[in-house]
This record gives structure tokens, C-alpha cells and sequence, in this order.
């Protein structure tokens, strides 16, 4: 999986979080499931930046995660301010694929990297449907070397 440097380009969407006592294990470090929580809010966080995956919202449809690998490379420890990088990698007709960092927001240290994969999903049929068309769609996606 990659590893990129910390580039405020990298990535369309930015979300900043501060790390919680409660997320820490006895070592001082977040435990390791508290990451996948840091990028599912950060997930969220642009799925409501974009109006056209919102207006999909009011019509009932919604991201429906299918596959998440992460990979930790650095512990975090509390206190810290976190700075979480969220793109697509690759749009289907309804499928999703993203991919996330977690950088240490002083340092610009990577703490992990994840990638998503997903469908965009009509909640009351039960079935996938169309992703919706995104109006700047281009910048919003992630160039990963290798």
C-alpha cells in the first residue's frame, strides 16, 4: 500500500482531529481500533462536503463500505492533532474505492495509511445504484505513485 509523504495537495479533503484520552491503551498509544474510527469520520466528513453525495442523501441513498485495509505504521499517542486526508482513488457506475493518511499534524509524521472500497447504495430498494455525477470530480481524486 502506499506511503506518501505528507503534501497538502495530495488531497482534496482535509479533516482535523484531536486525539481523546478515552483512545489511548495502557501504552499511551491509541488502540488500534480508534484509527479506523478517526477514518470513517473523516470518510464522513467529505462524503457531507460534496452537495451532490448530500442531495443523494435526501433521496435515500447512502455509501455502503464494503472493504477497509489499513495499515498502521506509527503509533499515536495522546495528546495530539491529527490531520486526515481523504480522496477517491477510482469511480464505477456504483462502486467506490478511496484512500486516506493520517498524518501527525506538527510533525507531518504518517501514522497509517487506508483504502476503502465501497458502493453507493439506494436504501430503500436494498440494491446498489449509480454514483451520483460530481461537478469537479477531477479534484477530488488522489495520484498515488506506484
Amino acid at each position: 500500500m502506499a506511503r506518501p509523504s505528507y503534501n497538502p495537495d495530495l488531497f482534496h479533503h482535509w479533516h482535523t482531529i484531536k486525539t481523546r484520552f478515552r483512545d489511548i491503551d495502557a501504552l499511551n498509544h491509541v488502540n488500534n481500533a480508534v484509527f479506523n474510527t478517526y477514518f470513517e469520520e473523516a470518510r464522513i466528513n467529505f462524503v457531507e462536503s460534496v452537495p451532490e453525495l448530500g442531495d443523494s442523501f435526501e433521496k435515500g441513498q447512502s455509501y455502503v463500505l464494503v472493504k477497509c485495509t489499513l495499515e498502521y505504521l506509527k503509533p499515536i499517542t495522546y495528546p495530539s492533532t491529527l490531520l486526515i486526508g481523504s480522496g477517491f482513488l477510482k469511480i464505477g457506475n456504483s462502486s467506490i474505492e478511496a484512500f486516506q493518511s493520517i498524518y501527525e499534524a506538527s510533525e507531518k509524521q504518517l501514522h497509517a495509511v487506508a483504502y476503502t472500497k465501497g458502493v453507493w447504495f439506494d436504501l430503500k430498494a436494498q440494491k446498489p445504484t449509480k454514483f451520483p455525477d460530481i461537478k469537479g470530480i477531477e479534484k477530488m481524486m488522489v495520484a498515488l505513485d506506484g
